[in-house]
This record gives C-alpha cells, sequence and structure tokens, in this order.
C-alpha cells in the first residue's frame, strides 16, 4: 500500500472525491466500533471480573505488583489506567501527524497494534488477569490514538455545513456493525453447547474475533483516505521544527491550547460529561450482571438494542441540530442522560424488562451525543492543529477517561456497592451541562478562525 500524499494546492477536494473520502472514512467507525461493543461494553468485564475473581485471596483481593485490589474493581482500574498510556501517546501522535502530513501510517499502526491485543484475548483464561488487564490496556491505549487521527480527518474531507451530518453517519456506521457483530456472537455465546465449545471458550472467540474485524475493515480507510502535506506556513504553525521531547511537545500543546480559551472551554465541558457518559457505557454490563443478576444472555440482547437505536439517534439527532443548533441538542441529551442514571440507581433485580428499556433510552441519546460533540469540535480548530487538537479531545472518548472508571472503581472499592458506583457518575452530566451552556460557540468558531455554520 503506497501513502497518498497531496500537496498543498489539493489540501482540500472536490466534491466527488471528498464524497469517496468520506465513505471510507465511515469504515474506521464500522471497524473499530465492534471493539467498543462486544468487548469493552458486553463481554470483557464480566470475564475479565471472573478471571480476577479466581485469582483473588480469601477476601475477594487480588495483588497486582503487591497492591490489594477488589477483584470487582479490576477492570474499571483497567480502563482507567489505559488513559494514563493515551495521554502521553495522544499528543504526541498527533502533533507528529500534524508535522508531517502523514496521519495515515500512523492510523495503520495503532489500529493493528489495538486489533492485535484484541485478538489475543483469545488466550484470557483459568487466572490470568494480569494478561487481561495487559490486553485491556494496550487495546483501549492504541484506539485511543487511532481515534485522533481518524477524527483529524474530519475538518479536511467534510465543508462546514456538512460536518454534522457526516459525524452523524461515522457513528451510524459504527453502530450498525456493532448490532450486526453482537448478534453474530448472541448465536455463538447462546447456542455455545452445539458448537461443541464451553461458555469461556464462547466468550474467547467472541473477544478475539472483534480484533479480526477490526482489523480486516481498517483497509477500508486505509485505501482510501489520503493524507496532506500541509504549506510551509501550516507545517511551522503546527511544530514543523524540531521534534523535541516527549513532555515538551506536550508541554507545547497545551501552551498552544491556552490561546484559544473558548476552544478550551469547550473541550474541559466534553471532558467531563464525555467522561460520564463513556463511564456509564464500559461499566453498564458490570452493573446488570453483578448487581442486577443478569444473565449474559439478556446483556448482550440490551447492548444489541442500544446499537440498534443508537444508529436512528445519532441520524435523528444529527436533523435536530439542523433546526436548533448542535450546542442546544447537546445540552438536551445530557438532561436525558442525567434522568437515566437516576433510573439505573433504583432499576430492581433481576427485571430485565426494566433494563430493556434503560437501554432504549440509551440507544436514542447516545450516538447523537458523541456524533454532535466531534463534529462541533471540528469547528473549534484552528487549520493545521486538528490532529494535535483532536489528540487532546480524544483523551476522554470512548470511555477511555480515567476519572470516570476510578471514581466508579473507587465507589464499589469502599462500598461494595454497584448501585453506589453508578450514582456517583452524576456529577459528571450536572458540570458538564453547566460547562457546556457557559461556551458561547459562535465566538468560539470565529476565534479560531474558522467559517460560523448558520446552525451551531
Amino acid at each position: 500500500m503506497t501513502a497518498d500524499t497531496t500537496g498543498p494546492e489539493e489540501h482540500t477536494a472536490g466534491p466527488a472525491e471528498r464524497r469517496r473520502e468520506q465513505r471510507g472514512w465511515y469504515f474506521y467507525d464500522f471497524a473499530c466500533s465492534v471493539y467498543s461493543t462486544s468487548v469493552l461494553t458486553v463481554f470483557l468485564g464480566p470475564y475479565l471480573t471472573s478471571v480476577a475473581r479466581a485469582a483473588a485471596d480469601p477476601e475477594g483481593f487480588v495483588h497486582p505488583l503487591g497492591v490489594p485490589v477488589r477483584a470487582g474493581s479490576l477492570f474499571a482500574y483497567a480502563v482507567s489506567a489505559s488513559i494514563v498510556v493515551a495521554v502521553v501517546a495522544m499528543p504526541l501522535v498527533g502533533a507528529a501527524a500534524d508535522r508531517t502530513g502523514r496521519k495515515k501510517p500512523l492510523l495503520a499502526a495503532t489500529a493493528y497494534l489495538g486489533a492485535t491485543a484484541t485478538a489475543g484475548m483469545f488466550f484470557l483464561d483459568g487466572d490470568r488477569y494480569l494478561l487481561g488487564a495487559f490486553l485491556l490496556i494496550t487495546a483501549n491505549a492504541s484506539l485511543s490514538v487511532s481515534m485522533v487521527l481518524y477524527n483529524a480527518y474530519l475538518p479536511q474531507i467534510s465543508e462546514p455545513d456538512e460536518r454534522d451530518a457526516v459525524s452523524s453517519r461515522g457513528w451510524a456506521f459504527g453502530y450498525t456493525s456493532g448490532a450486526l457483530v453482537l448478534v453474530l456472537n448472541l448465536v455463538l455465546y447462546s447456542g455455545h453447547d452445539s458448537f461443541g465449545l464451553t461458555e469461556g471458550e464462547a466468550v474467547r472467540i467472541c473477544l478475539a474475533s472483534a480484533g479480526v474485524w477490526w482489523g480486516a475493515f481498517t483497509l477500508v480507510p486505509l485505501r482510501r483516505l489520503r493524507d496532506r502535506r500541509l504549506p510551509p506556513e501550516d507545517r511551522e504553525r503546527a511544530g514543523g521544527g524540531a521534534v523535541g521531547s516527549g513532555w515538551r511537545q506536550l508541554r507545547a500543546t497545551l501552551k498552544d491550547m491556552r490561546r484559544h480559551p473558548l476552544t478550551l472551554s469547550f473541550l474541559l465541558a466534553y471532558l467531563v460529561y464525555n467522561d460520564g457518559v463513556q463511564t456509564v457505557i464500559s461499566q453498564a454490563s458490570l452493573y446488570g450482571s453483578e448487581e442486577l443478576g443478569l444473565d449474559q444472555t439478556t446483556l448482550i440482547t440490551a447492548v444489541l438494542l442500544v446499537q440498534v437505536l443508537a444508529v436512528a439517534g445519532a441520524l435523528g439527532m444529527g436533523r435536530l441540530a439542523r433546526s436548533y443548533g448542535a450546542k442546544r441538542t447537546i445540552l438536551a441529551s445530557l438532561a436525558v442522560w442525567t434522568l437515566i442514571l437516576a433510573a439505573a440507581y433504583v432499576l430492581p433485580a433481576d427485571a430485565p424488562v426494566f433494563f430493556y428499556s434503560l437501554a432504549a433510552a440509551i440507544g436514542l441519546v447516545l450516538g447523537g451525543s458523541q456524533a454532535l460533540s466531534r463534529s462541533l469540535f471540528s469547528h473549534l480548530v484552528p487549520r493545521g492543529k486538528e490532529a494535535e487538537y483532536f489528540s487532546a479531545y480524544e483523551m476522554s472518548d470512548r470511555g477511555l477517561s480515567w476519572l470516570g472508571p476510578l471514581v466508579f472503581g473507587l465507589a464499589y472499592q469502599l462500598t461494595g456497592s454497584y448501585r453506589d458506583a453508578i450514582i456517583s457518575l452524576l456529577i459528571f452530566f450536572a458540570v458538564g451541562f453547566a460547562l457546556l451552556a457557559r461556551v458561547p460557540v459562535r465566538r468560539a468558531v470565529e476565534a479560531a478562525g474558522n467559517p460560523v455554520p448558520e446552525r451551531i
């Protein structure tokens, strides 16, 4: 595969070429969303917890590196630890992509590292909880870095007035693939006896197949997306000088972001509320299995319901944004998220119908709140800084924020109650709503030097 690197005169493409790239871009969501759905949301939380419990002492603790950790908190802590790795890597990779204009080779490297780690989960059995935690951290960090590069293409492959629609379609592609693979997972898991498999073997095949899917469909965007060589003046703004050390580059990224305080204000709001969103998603199966006593088949079908409705939700909220603006639509979705958490706290145990109702509500707001946040942020990024700024954006995306899982894990560690853990996440939605409401998005777009859409 050869790099398709264009010059400054080709920084933007004509309508036909732009649509071709957009279709290829959608397929990375189609590729990697299966990991987020099948691995992170459905199977790995309960399965890794069972592996950790097999290795636990009589008090229910495992001792990685000599530190006592309640087995039920291991998954949340591993998700949190993955962002520590990602926080270091994302700004460096983003800055390198902006400086060289070569996003595609970096996207390939990070995508296939994550896909390989996910496929390696086939070997997670017995009491090998440390292997599970390592593979989870590697896959999550790789996904996060790859999404920096993927998201950074959005301003380059779409005009300002079409970004809400393009971003929403990307999420819809992702939820479609998640639903499709979950159907296959459900067939395999529920009929594992007829396939001559144990329950654990069926789960491990479902985990590993997500990595194979991720790697296979990543080939589509790698063939269709183009690298773009920035003009010299943009390259210099993007860090065209010496590479410098990793930490110096991270400081430079944060320092540059302070030159755009309104963009930083939106990013802060997003970091807070999306931390809550992603923690709810990543811990939902654990909550359903451990606190509500639901079986794996119920959890799979509930997440499948989320995937199906999230497609309609992403597209529907994209249309609402055309009439009311992305900011108002996102604020409305945050109010719904708050009600969802309150309902989850009082949900009775062993009541699948109520759990399905909650899953339906999540599906209707999940895709839209994420898609519109991404498209809104793309308007606030100065030209030539796309990958670098999206690296900061990505620190909170797809369940990889460290604070939400840490709060969830600590709440369970201290109380032994997943209900207390889930209700502790309300603070993220309340604070995120308040911060976003204060951001003057039109002024923020103008301050970034970008054209202001009619509705935003």
